[in-house]
């Protein structure tokens, strides 16, 4: 295996130098994408997302619940990750592995320190009753890039989340859930870009062949007002000054490009 595996980075990397991958794409394409929303029926908000052969699909749920006691004044968000593992030889049954959970924090954080929600809008009763929005990741098929295509169905997902209203009575303390429905207070779209770094160049959206020899991988979030959300390193290696600038400027046309194709999938085509 480790002879194989040698044979297909040295393949690769000859490749790069002549600007050319595995897949025929160039050092800046993105797979095909493909997203749909409203997917599972029992939940309030849902997408699933193919890019590549890599697919996932994110349900959101809402419930009520207490507010932390250091943000009294704002609504509850949480992210769990599940690799399914008919999604891959490498995938396990049981609780949430290493993968599984630095999966769900880099999401989450992408989209918590971009205030993708307006948490603030979620809360009932300040300091006791709040909404709180779980997001709820599976991965159906991994081909690499898991970061970006769950990032991109979280927050498709929560575009198309429709949450009931709800009704508080200070007098009795009574809190009634109506019959009427309201979006979710979504007001930014972060999108994670990921780029990996296979033997001194730099390509974006690596597919899993690319992922088994890259030295080191990158993924920044940003959103369309021109913001850096959240930057991950992982995998090991280093990133030069000059390559990660070079990151952060296709990361944001990149974004762009599946900001598009999100706000075409829940109908708020710009």
């Amino acid at each position: 295996m480790e002879v194989m595996a040698s044979i297909m980075k040295d393949h690769i990397v000859e490749l790069l130098k002549e600007k050319k991958r595995i897949d025929g794409r160039s050092l800046e394409d993105l797979r095909p994408l493909e997203v749909k929303v409203n997917v599972i029926e029992k939940a309030e908000g849902s997408a699933w997302v193919k890019l590549g052969n890599t697919q996932v699909l994110v349900g959101i749920k809402l419930d009520l619940g207490e507010p932390f006691p250091d943000l009294p004044d704002k609504g509850v968000m949480t992210t769990n990750v599940e690799l399914v593992p008919l999604a891959s030889p490498t995938f396990e049954p049981g609780p949430p592995d290493e993968r599984a959970i630095e999966l769900a924090r880099v999401v989450d954080r992408g989209i918590r320190e971009s205030q993708a929600i307006d948490l603030e809008k979620l809360v009932i009763i300040p300091g006791k009753l709040v909404r709180v929005v779980f997001i709820d990741v599976h991965v159906l098929d991994h081909d690499g890039n898991l970061v970006d295509a769950t990032g991109i169905g979280a927050i498709a997902a929560l575009l198309s989340t429709k949450m009931p209203k709800i009704e508080y009575n200070e007098e009795t303390g009574e809190v009634m859930m109506l019959d009427e429905y309201e979006p979710l207070p979504v007001t930014k779209i972060p999108i994670p870009v990921s780029f990996a770094k296979i033997g001194g160049t730099i390509v974006v959206d690596p597919n899993l062949e690319e992922e088994h020899v890259m030295d080191g991988k990158l993924t920044i979030t940003t959103d369309e007002n021109g913001y850096i959300s959240a930057v991950q390193k992982s995998e090991g290696g280093s990133f030069k000054l000059e390559e990660v600038m070079y990151a952060v400027d296709v990361a944001f046309k990149k974004a762009q490009e599946i900001r598009e194709k999100i706000l075409e999938a829940v109908g708020k085509k710009e």
